[in-house]
């Protein structure tokens, strides 16, 4: 016998006239505009990596250490408890690590939660976001989200960040300004003083966003010394994260390092518990272990002066990457292009009409990478 929930629910459904073969229409809630006007985030391609080179994530193509996989396999067993609220451990790590206090530390599930609580903490509706484009797919969404402001500012042939016309874009209603260094997609990073003329142009209400999600890949001549910046300027937040360098890219750890008052503004914007247990304890072990992630490091980054060696040899005009992916230049070849590369097993990030990035993996990805380039011929 059917409860009476049940039948009172088809019934009510059949008088709205809204139930067909046991399913509802689409509801009649209205949703916020700049919620259906966004574009859907694009992740990588997932792939069964017996099969394919998974190269569009820009994911450390090393597995975890053994004494990471240890201390989470230990962490395992509290799972019924939460997490602590505040990853204070972690936290105090990281500010020793950076030489602030722990107050200047917000840790969140990844770099890209812990810029929405920045963008909630700073921006009200109407405000302007000034960032880099093509730069990270996220920003856009996330500024739309909270109902500021986009303000996209092209890169520069080469694929750089046009820091005087970033600064020139700046007027009464900018709040926020993301300089993403090396910059994703395309790979070249932003010198130390070329910040510093950017800070100094930019005005002192304004707060700049450094995400150094691939700081540790950097290998210029003038790299920016973060811990110098934060300490002369108190409108910088920098953003780190575990997923790259570190590895931890499945449990999703990341951080900003700021002035404490401002730091206070994000952490109450924070979501409760934002650092799983076992992420903490995965973030807690790698930086123990940082001199053996270094290692593997320093490998990504041999395999990619390699790699843009070889691609440039082939008339391949690429930016300078001091990330852990390349960029090349495809445009108008470029889904054609990738789709070619996913049926021949190795899958790409693209950016249809722009270029493709290509992340760093094994060597035997990288060869087999070469291999279509080659068959493609250059840009």
């Amino acid at each position: 016998m059917r409860s009476s929930f049940h039948g009172g629910r088809e019934r009510a459904g059949r008088r709205c006239g809204r139930w067909h073969a046991g399913r509802v229409t689409s509801p009649q809630v209205p949703q916020r505009p700049a919620v259906q006007s966004l574009p859907a985030y694009v992740p990588g391609a997932r792939a069964d990596l017996g099969r394919a080179h998974k190269l569009s994530s820009n994911e450390n193509p090393f597995p975890p250490l053994p004494s990471v996989r240890d201390a989470v396999a230990r962490a395992a067993g509290a799972l019924n408890r939460y997490p602590d609220m505040f990853a204070t451990e972690l936290v105090e790590a990281l500010a020793a690590k950076h030489h602030v206090e722990a107050g200047s530390i917000v840790a969140g599930c990844g770099s890209v939660a812990v810029l929405g609580h920045v963008l909630q903490g700073f921006c009200d509706a109407g405000d302007e976001v000034v960032h880099a484009w093509r730069s990270f797919e996220a920003y856009p969404i996330l500024v739309q989200l909270q109902g500021a402001v986009s303000v996209p500012v092209p890169l520069t042939v080469d694929g750089r960040h046009d820091l005087p016309a970033m600064a020139a874009a700046v007027t009464e209603r900018t709040r926020v300004m993301l300089v993403c260094s090396p910059n994703n997609p395309t790979g070249p990073a932003i010198g130390h003083a070329e910040l510093l003329e950017l800070l100094a142009a930019v005005p002192e209400r304004v707060l700049v966003v450094l995400d150094e999600a691939y700081v540790e890949f950097v290998r210029s001549e003038d790299p920016i010394d973060s811990e110098q910046v934060l300490a002369a300027h108190p409108n910088v937040v920098v953003l780190r994260t575990f997923s790259k360098a570190y590895g931890l890219a499945a449990l999703r750890v990341g951080y900003a390092v700021t002035h404490p008052d401002l730091a206070r503004a994000v952490r109450t914007a924070s979501t409760p518990f934002g650092v799983n247990h076992l992420a903490q304890v995965a973030a807690m072990a790698s930086l123990e272990a940082e001199g053996e992630l270094a290692e593997r490091v320093e490998a990504v980054v041999a395999e990619r002066e390699r790699v843009a060696e070889r691609l440039r040899a082939q008339g391949w005009g690429l930016p300078e990457s001091q990330a852990n992916f390349v960029w090349l230049p495809t445009a108008d070849r470029t889904v054609d292009l990738a789709s070619a590369a996913a049926r021949q097993g190795v899958l790409v990030r693209p950016f249809a009409g722009e270029g493709m990035r290509i992340s760093i993996g094994e060597a035997a990805a990288n060869d087999r990478v070469l291999e279509l380039t080659r068959a493609w011929g250059g840009a």
